[in-house]
């Protein structure tokens, strides 16, 4: 039995809390910011009893230059888990930072551990993209 995926959203909240300052919208969704990413967790059943959470990150939006998805491509935050994406805004690029895991089975520590791991990358991610080119 390893759990449905309102408890594994349970278990990813009392993970997160130790940390953040969790909002828990009407939908089940876990939003909280770290670093200035704003972050959100939705869970899904892929079938019966196999609950997938999704972390979804906001990097930066509106970022100037054109470089943007080729430092993205380039690897910033190289070697992290989670899919990076660049998209064109209006007044620049918005980079957002996916994962996705199943979640079923993992105790808070664990949850929390790995949910620490994708949103510190997006927050190193974001750093290296919005600090000014060294040159």
């Amino acid at each position: 039995h390893g759990g449905s995926v309102n408890e594994m959203l349970d278990v990813a909240r009392t993970a997160l809390e130790r940390y953040h300052d969790v909002a828990v919208d009407d939908d089940g969704t876990l939003t909280f910011a770290h670093g200035g990413v704003v972050c959100a967790v939705q869970g899904t059943e892929l079938e019966e009893g196999l609950p997938v959470l999704n972390l979804t990150c906001v990097v930066a939006w509106d970022l100037p230059g054109e470089d943007v998805p080729m430092r993205v491509a380039m690897g910033a935050g190289e070697g992290l888990f989670g899919t990076p994406r660049v998209i064109r805004g209006e007044h620049g690029w918005d980079v957002t930072f996916r994962y996705a895991f199943p979640a079923a089975g993992l105790e808070e520590k664990a949850m929390g551990t790995l949910l620490m791991l994708v949103v510190g990358g997006a927050s190193s991610m974001r750093a290296e993209l919005t600090s000014d080119p060294q040159d």
